[in-house]
């Protein structure tokens, strides 16, 4: 079950910082804040399935949505798991009446939710709500561009790999300590791998010094796992 949250200082300030809302005139921004719907879910709520009617796109303000695909099976396929600042369903602006995936909270989550149709007509009205609509929908379509590549392109080990140096940042450094924002669980979702392989892929990463406790990652040669 959701529950209804007042936005308070510190969502605001997630919140204006986002791509969506990052670059907009003050007044735009102030007509987007009017709408905003602040909610609360639990551990594995479902925010909405896919097929369903879909009159709302949301933002993530706190915790982690794992956006996932069912076959008729019942078997499931991690498509993206979305944090703190991160947007869904934004796709279903200019095209889309019904949600094309699943979405359910990983963890305690904070959202906004915006209303589509809204947002749809002030898209027509504000130009600069236009411009930043298009801009959200092609970092994702590029995003979803180098998923694709890298699934194809990377063993599961490499896809692992280059995870955790972008974890540890451009800083040159000899060793880094990775702490994951999430259960590896979610980590396998997001590399597009099952359980068993990341796990294997850590095993594997052992000879370039990675070792695994938990959610922490200890990298004791940074350089060895660049060449991986």
């Amino acid at each position: 079950m959701n529950k209804s949250l007042k936005l308070n200082t510190r969502d605001k300030n997630i919140l204006v910082k986002t791509p969506f809302l990052a670059n907009l005139s003050s007044q735009s921004l102030y007509r987007l804040l009017e709408m905003v719907a602040v909610s609360g879910y639990e551990a594995r709520d479902v925010l909405f399935r896919e097929n369903q009617s879909a009159d709302y796109f949301y933002c993530v303000l706190s915790g982690y949505v794992r956006l996932y695909r069912l076959n008729k099976d019942g078997r499931e396929a991690d498509i993206r798991i979305c944090g703190p600042g991160d947007t869904l369903a934004e796709c279903l602006l200019y095209k889309g009446e019904t949600y094309r995936y699943n979405a359910q909270a990983a963890e305690p989550v904070t959202l906004a939710r915006f209303e589509l149709q809204r947002v749809r007509d002030l898209a027509e009205e504000e130009k600069d709500v236009a411009k930043a609509i298009i801009q959200c929908l092609t970092t994702h379509l590029m995003s979803t561009m180098d998923c694709v590549a890298n699934d194809r392109l990377q063993t599961a080990p490499q896809r692992v790999a280059h995870y955790l140096l972008d974890q540890c940042g451009h800083e040159e450094c000899a060793s880094a300590s990775v702490r994951l924002p999430f259960q590896k669980s979610l980590l396998a979702g997001k590399l597009g791998l099952a359980p068993e392989a990341l796990s294997r892929a850590f095993s594997s990463l052992r000879r370039a010094g990675v070792t695994v406790r938990g959610r922490v990652i200890q990298i004791s040669d940074v350089s060895a796992l660049k060449q991986i």
